[in-house]
C-alpha cells in the first residue's frame, strides 16, 4: 500500500502551474476577441446596417482571436520549470 502512495506522490504532470495560468490567459484573450465580434445587427431585417463591417468586427477581433490561439500554443509548448533545479 505504501508503494501505491509513493507512485501517486511521484506522478509528474505534463504541464506546470505556470502553463495552466498562461492557458487561462490565452482563453480569456480568445473570449475577448469573440466579444469584440458581437453586434452590428439591424433592428429591422429589411434595412441594411453598415455597422456590421466596422474595423472592430472585421479586422481587430479576428486578430485578437488569432493572437489568443498563438498564445495558447506558446502556453502549451513552454517548458515548465522543474522544482528540483
Amino acid at each position: 500500500m505504501s508503494n501505491k502512495k509513493q507512485e501517486t506522490d511521484n506522478q509528474i504532470f505534463a504541464l506546470g502551474k505556470e502553463n495552466y495560468k498562461l492557458l487561462l490567459i490565452g482563453f480569456a484573450i480568445i473570449v475577448v476577441g469573440f466579444i469584440l465580434m458581437i453586434g452590428g445587427k439591424s433592428e429591422d431585417p429589411s434595412v441594411f446596417n453598415p455597422e456590421i463591417f466596422s474595423f472592430r468586427r472585421i479586422t481587430l477581433a479576428p486578430m485578437v482571436v488569432l493572437f489568443g490561439f498563438l498564445f495558447e500554443i506558446y502556453a502549451i509548448m513552454k517548458k515548465p520549470k522543474s522544482d528540483k533545479e
